[in-house]
């Protein structure tokens, strides 16, 4: 499994962004959030290299709290899906691919202002998180 969850600076500010919005305190939950609306999007997200370089750093058991199992039983599920390896060092890029895309959705759109519209949107439409 993955040992700790780094994000990189852009990451950073926009969680602090969505920490404002949100009036979610704890990152790990934005986190939590942004990974599973990244899973839910049909296509995957684009192979690149990510600069982990902010302040920003959690163990995988904080990220997955009580779930980190089933989070990365998600994670294998969805590379599977996707024809992608789920070697550790494959399945760790890719949960970074997946966790910044997602973070990048929620801090894109501008009406997300509260938890209950975030709930909103989680529970409606997940492409509605697409990048524009």
């Amino acid at each position: 499994m993955i040992e700790t969850v780094r994000v990189s600076q852009k990451a950073r500010d926009q969680l602090i962004l969505l920490k404002r919005r949100t009036r979610i305190p704890n990152w790990n939950t934005l986190c939590r959030w942004a990974f599973c609306v990244s899973l839910a999007e049909p296509h995957p997200p684009t192979a690149h290299h990510i600069k982990t370089d902010s302040s920003v750093e959690m163990t995988w058991k904080v990220f997955g709290g009580a779930h980190a199992e089933h989070y990365w039983a998600l994670l294998k599920q969805r590379c599977r899906r996707d024809g992608i390896a789920t070697d550790n060092n494959t399945l760790a890029h890719y949960f970074k691919l997946h966790l910044h895309r997602g973070i990048g959705y929620l801090a894109g759109d501008r009406e997300l202002l509260s938890v209950s519209q975030l709930l909103d949107r989680v529970g409606g439409d997940p492409g509605s998180f697409s990048a524009s």
